[in-house]
């Protein structure tokens, strides 16, 4: 997954990319090549060659991984961790008391009890608070991360450090990183697909943004209704021979063009990107397409009621999309958990709108045989003060805040670290982000110090130069 300027079998001739690109013809016919390649195990996997080749081909990890694929459960607008699952007493204790504390938005008020009950679940004993009771029926295959730590307390750099590791735009997203270093298993959908909050996503397109890598490894925002991806379909008056025909000539002045331009990456990406899109007219316009799913699975992901149908429909796709060989796919909550005041009105909503369908989710995934590949997040950006704020609320604190892993490689009914007693700042086993896209990338079988890409001078990674995996919470 390092560049490498060394090749295997058949292509071992050519010297380099350029060399390699000339020799198949300078992109025309690029992906039926890579196809009849693919199909007959002579693709050389883990080469540049073979990324220009078809950007998509699936690729050795360093090492055998537990993890075929990622569903990340993103909690946009940062949910509180001391009023969902990790209470805490003395919180309760001092409610009303005031303490010295730095805020994002000034003006502090007192400390804050959770407004929330809270229950011990499962064999691990587990606190999840009452507003999460199907969520809580899993948690002995959670493993809780709850000392995580950001640099930013301001939702767009602290959306782009969570899902890039650099809390500044321009940077490859997580799911590029992974999706240019293994490829992906399905051949008529993109790699990295990400299913956006209804509202929009704070920081736009640069959360799933490829940055300096090539753009084959973006994400693709797809809807959750009608379909998938606008002006998929193909006009009723355009056949599909002539679209066939159409594209067919695209790629021929396309290759005409790279020739003057030889393996230059963005072109090489959009030659690819209509070939894509041609074969997902099919495969992407079925996944919104429920009617062979059983009414007991739709009731099972909340799509039965109102409240919960949005993010149930996410997380159906969201399933649908990894059996179909799809790499990472980003799940969106719908509206922010941001809650600067009201925070029992704001949380107890979006923990209605998002417990049956991560329950659905995660009953789906085991008894359909993807449980023990496919690893699961859930978290936000950051977490929330232990302090007031407003009528009923709580500020941003990238200080201490929590997430947790499920599925793949994880070590269920285990809880790793600590925040201080008030849930202000993480104190044991302090987690960074570096340390957690690590141990995303681990259960993969990627080492992150060898998973790194050249660019204005120096090599890249999504680590940058930090981050160690987890090894407590693997099982």
């Amino acid at each position: 997954m390092t560049r490498s300027s060394h090749h295997c079998g058949r292509y071992e001739k050519f010297a380099n990319r350029r060399d390699f690109l000339k020799k198949a013809g300078a992109g025309f016919g690029l992906l039926a090549l890579a196809d009849l390649l693919q199909a007959e195990g002579l693709m050389a996997t883990n080469t540049d060659a073979a990324r220009a080749l078809d950007p998509m081909a699936p690729r050795m990890p360093h090492y055998a991984g537990k993890a075929k694929s990622i569903i990340w459960l993103f909690m946009e607008g940062a949910p509180s961790s001391v009023d969902l699952f990790d209470p805490k007493p003395e919180l309760t204790k001092r409610d009303g008391k005031r303490i010295d504390i730095n805020v994002f938005n000034g003006n502090p008020g007192p400390l804050m009890k959770s407004p929330f009950s809270f229950k011990q679940y499962g064999q691990s004993g587990a606190w999840v608070c009452e507003k999460y009771p199907n969520v809580a029926r899993h948690v002995d295959d959670f493993a809780f991360i709850k000392s995580l730590y950001s640099e930013s307390n301001d939702h767009v750099p602290a959306l782009y450090q969570i899902n890039t590791g650099i809390a500044r735009p321009g940077f490859p997203s997580a799911g590029a990183w992974i999706t240019y270093g293994m490829g992906s298993e399905s051949r008529n959908l993109p790699g990295y697909v990400v299913l956006g909050n209804n509202q929009g996503v704070k920081g736009g397109p640069l959360n799933w943004s490829a940055g300096f890598l090539p753009t084959s490894y973006q994400g693709t925002l797809f809807r959750s209704s009608g379909a998938p991806i606008l002006n998929l379909t193909r006009p009723e008056n355009v056949t599909r021979d002539d679209q066939r025909a159409q594209l067919d000539f695209l790629k021929k002045i396309n290759s005409g063009h790279l020739q003057q331009h030889e393996g230059e990456p963005d072109l090489l990406a959009r030659i690819q990107s209509f070939e894509l899109a041609y074969r997902m007219q099919m495969e992407a316009s079925d996944l919104t397409d429920f009617s062979n799913e059983s009414k007991e699975t739709m009731e099972l992901y909340g799509l039965d009621q109102e409240v919960s149908k949005n993010i149930g429909t996410k997380c159906l796709m969201a399933r649908r999309l990894i059996e179909r060989g799809v790499r990472f796919v980003q799940v969106y909550s719908d509206g922010e958990w941001d809650a600067h005041s009201d925070l029992k009105g704001n949380h107890s909503h979006h923990c209605a709108s998002t417990d049956m369908p991560i329950h659905g989710l995660l009953t789906d995934l085991k008894r359909r045989g993807l449980w023990d590949n496919t690893l699961v997040i859930w978290g936000g950006e950051f977490g929330r003060m232990p302090v007031s704020q407003g009528s009923g609320g709580r500020d941003h604190n990238p200080n201490g805040f929590m997430a947790w892993m499920a599925g793949a490689g994880i070590k269920g009914g285990t809880s790793y670290g600590e925040t201080d007693e008030i849930g202000y700042k993480a104190v044991q086993d302090r987690v960074s982000v570096h340390d957690l896209h690590a141990t995303m990338l681990h259960l993969l079988g990627i080492d992150h110090t060898r998973l790194t890409y050249f660019h204005n001078g120096r090599r890249y990674r999504l680590t940058d130069v930090a981050g160690e995996v987890i090894q407590k919470i693997l099982a």
